[in-house]
């Protein structure tokens, strides 16, 4: 096989679950990832349907997800004085398998520690290609060869701005920003959480790891604000002159924001591309197609996409041109359809003024009484099943044969 050694940047979601399958397939990945150690916390991401399930089953983590859940059930729009006015499905948020990203990320690092060489608090500088692999710079670490180069590095991706260009020729800003960080559960959630909504704003709570803390959200609307991304001070800033005095919990989640060990904050967009490969180096996951955090499909996307690309590797014999074709073909019209799911969420997440606000507050009021109640969540489904996954045997190099595995069938277990 050629092409065994590869270098994956991120150690989030897609790296490795990369690493898992070209490790089964043959190959030796290394990942590079700038955090010091793995990143705790972050907000609860879902996957859904058997194009999701049957590869973590594959994986052998599924049971530990599962067990790892956050079992959050619906969620309540509340009013100023915290009375629930209106109640949505767990499905619509959650999925078949709801988890903190904190927890996927560890459970995915435990799944490949012992075969995958992991390189914290460190990350690329240069990518130099020739005919035979890339030479990699890195801020710490010696210069290595690398036979391909995989950028797994999310919606501000290091390595799409080296291989590819700057961030702006591909993220599409989507209007809004998010933060998160954990808090105490003062209001004594019980797997379940409240969001309170205002014109051009979201502040919500929800519980977590059984209910012994609690994720807090805010979302606003917003131009691009140019905030420098490891500013946390300013950031922090920002958002506490947006909510402040806005309403039910946000001054004491402003409060309680200062003292957190797991701050987040960054816009919401959407990465488009004409292509993910460019030579010997490819994108996978938000690095890609990040669909935005807003649509519930990024996780699930992500680990298709890696699924795909580490098959289409071994199924190639490590040939990266055919293999980066195929990857392509099989992932692109999957991609978009998620993509379509971050559409428009946007302003109904925060509508730009007091009328709208007020039309969706009064709709999800009803909504339970509906006869389409529940075709958010079965068009959410539907763009998650939307692809046939390709059966790829692994330890055996040169022997695949091409056949689609349906969605709604389980790949098996090997």
């Amino acid at each position: 096989m050629k092409n065994r050694n590869v270098l994956i940047s991120g150690a989030s979601v897609a790296g490795p679950v990369l690493a898992y399958w070209l490790h089964r397939h043959g190959f030796n990945p290394v990942i590079v990832e700038r955090a010091p150690a793995l990143r705790d916390g972050g907000y609860a991401v879902d996957f859904r349907g058997e194009a999701h399930l049957s590869i973590l089953r594959r994986m052998g983590i599924l049971a530990e997800l599962e067990s790892a859940r956050t079992g959050t059930g619906s969620m309540s729009y509340v009013n100023s004085a915290g009375k629930p006015q209106a109640k949505l499905p767990a499905d619509l948020f959650a999925g078949d398998l709801e988890i903190l990203r904190g927890d996927l990320a560890r459970i995915l690092y435990d799944a490949t520690k012992d075969h995958t060489e992991y390189l914290f608090g460190d990350s690329v500088t240069s990518l130099t290609e020739d005919a035979d692999g890339v030479t990699v710079t890195f801020e710490r670490a010696a210069p290595r060869r690398f036979d391909l180069v995989i950028g797994a590095d999310g919606l501000h991706s290091n390595t799409r701005r080296l291989a590819f260009g700057p961030e702006e020729e591909f993220v599409r800003h989507l209007g809004v920003y998010c933060a998160i960080f954990t808090t105490d559960n003062h209001l004594g959630l019980d797997h379940t959480g409240h969001a309170y909504r205002t014109a051009g704003k979201l502040v919500a709570m929800y519980s977590a790891r059984d209910n012994a803390e609690a994720k807090a959200v805010f979302y606003f609307g917003s131009p691009q604000l140019g905030l420098d991304r490891r500013d946390v001070v300013r950031q922090q800033a920002v958002l506490a002159e947006h909510f402040t005095g806005s309403g039910w919990q946000s001054d004491r989640l402003l409060h309680d924001m200062r003292y957190a060990p797991d701050f987040y904050f960054d816009s919401v967009g959407q990465v488009h591309m004409d292509a993910w490969t460019r030579g010997r180096v490819a994108l996978v996951g938000d690095a890609a197609y990040c669909p935005s955090s807003l649509s519930g499909m990024g996780s699930g996307l992500a680990l298709v996409g890696a699924y795909v690309l580490a098959g289409e590797l071994a199924a190639a014999d490590g040939d990266h041109r055919v293999a980066y074709a195929r990857y392509q073909e099989q992932v692109r019209a999957y991609a978009t359809g998620c993509q379509k799911m971050g559409d428009g969420v946007a302003k109904l997440m925060v509508p730009d003024s007091r009328l709208m606000a007020s039309v969706l507050n009064r709709y999800y009021k009803v909504m339970p009484y509906l006869p389409g109640k529940n075709m958010a969540a079965k068009i959410a489904r539907k763009a998650a099943e939307n692809i046939t996954l390709q059966d790829y045997p692994v330890g055996l190099p040169g022997s695949f044969t091409r056949r689609g595995t349906a969605v709604g069938q389980d790949l098996g277990l090997v």
